[in-house]
């Protein structure tokens, strides 16, 4: 994803005033989901009054479609059932009535892949053909779900290899939201049905889960954060009603206190985001002078550092038990000095922020035009941070030997050949049957 020096010294490579690979604002024009060859709506993505509106739409009467959204939302989204026919509280007429007018979606899986370091990274295909990424990190404590939210990105940020990618459009609310549903598929967390139970005690296992009472807690998909492929705040409609639908109560219930947007800095979008999604918030600043960050983030030559961090100040429900992360990639001889950690320390306080910060070890990719700064050089900047009493943890690389460490996400279909992708699916699904 995403130094306080008497003089910059940038690269003869790198002007510090090296023109935008691309758009920084994003695409304008709104654009619809697909429609599906067959005619059937998909239902992932939909809210509970969307998919009542299309049953009556589709011949129920009000009450009824009513009834039938409320019960198919939770097989949705709750039980994560594929399809209609597994829903055992609606009549068995009615099943295939439903499976003639709507699909039950999920991204095609191209291709997963698991990281010596216990990380998972799937390749993921929309219904028009266009591919992306997502990344499950399980710690000890908790397993967070990297989600992205575009395919491709906009921002051309230096030392992210997504930067390096063409923007090619917007995922859908049930693109986005089908991301953390594949990997409940993946890691089996669905509850288990009454059916499941009654099979794992007949075979004598000790299977005591009460359906009824399922949570995310204990389970190994804790925390999702938006911070895969793409800049969430310029897809902020459909970044918000996925995750509405992932904090849902009746659904996939995850609290908003375990969800972090990150962004690069789209300052107009911040307010609405603390308003009208509520989620924890995380900025990509990597640099503490307009200089350098003109470089590496360029959207910093629309919003600047101080509009960002009064944005910061500003984020609805910022507080000291929910503090904004600010994320820190270190990069050697570029933003990595003991003068910049100070002007970090200094910038927090003068704009008085509940601040974390994330130092982030640059994970390299072919071509990058940065390496990372030295263990030393990092333990000393940490240092200056964390003396001033503010949190400043390093984050452990994870992933890095199947490029999704943070800012490695690119699709792979980029050097596999489609044919070559398309067999390796077919040879997965032919070992699962």
């Amino acid at each position: 994803m995403r130094a306080m020096q008497s003089q910059i010294d940038p690269s003869p490579s790198l002007p510090v005033n090296m023109p935008i690979a691309g758009h920084v604002d994003p695409v304008p024009v709104p654009r619809e989901v697909t429609p599906r060859e067959d005619g059937r709506v998909d239902l992932i993505g939909l809210p509970k009054k969307q998919i009542a509106s299309l049953f009556e739409t589709a011949g129920l009467d009000a009450k009824a479609a009513k009834l039938r959204a409320k019960q198919v939302f939770h097989w949705l989204y709750h039980r994560g059932v594929t399809e209609f026919e597994a829903m055992t509280d609606i009549a068995k007429t009615m099943r295939p009535w439903l499976a003639e007018r709507f699909v039950i979606g999920r991204p095609e899986i191209v291709e997963a892949q698991v990281s010596t370091d216990g990380t998972r990274k799937w390749l993921l295909r929309t219904a028009d053909k266009h591919d992306f990424e997502m990344v499950f990190i399980p710690d000890a404590d908790r397993g967070t779900l990297c989600v992205s939210s575009q395919v491709g990105c906009t921002l051309n940020c230096r030392f992210c290899h997504t930067g390096t990618m063409r923007l090619v459009r917007n995922l859908t609310p049930g693109e986005i939201v089908g991301q953390v549903m594949l990997a409940r598929d993946a890691l089996g967390e669905w509850p288990k049905s009454a059916s499941d139970t009654r099979l794992a005690t007949m075979a004598g296992l000790d299977d005591e889960e009460d359906e009824s009472a399922y949570s995310s807690d204990g389970r190994l998909l804790t925390n999702i954060v938006m911070m895969g492929m793409g800049e969430p705040l310029y897809n902020f409609d459909n970044v918000r009603d996925a995750l509405k639908l992932v904090m849902d109560g009746d659904g996939l219930a995850l609290s908003k206190r375990r969800i972090t947007l990150s962004t690069s800095g789209v300052v107009p979008m911040m307010e609405r985001c603390g308003e009208e999604i509520g989620v924890n918030l995380a900025v990509s600043l990597h640099a503490v002078t307009k200089d350098v960050r003109d470089e590496i983030v360029p959207i910093n030559r629309k919003y600047g550092i101080d509009e960002l961090l009064q944005a910061c100040a500003d984020y609805p429900g910022a507080s000291n038990a929910r503090r904004i992360t600010f994320e820190y990639v270190m990069l050697k001889d570029k933003n990595d000095s003991d003068e910049d950690a100070r002007e970090l320390v200094r910038l927090i306080r003068q704009y008085k922020l509940p601040a974390k910060v994330n130092l982030i070890p640059f994970n390299p990719w072919p071509g990058a035009p940065y390496e990372c700064s030295s263990p030393e050089r990092i333990k000393s900047f940490a240092n200056i941070v964390f003396e001033a009493g503010i949190s400043a943890p390093v984050r452990t690389p994870r992933g890095r030997d199947i490029d999704a460490a943070c800012g490695q996400l690119k699709t792979a279909a980029e050097k596999k050949s489609r044919a070559e992708l398309d067999r390796l699916a077919e040879e997965k699904m032919a070992a699962l049957d």
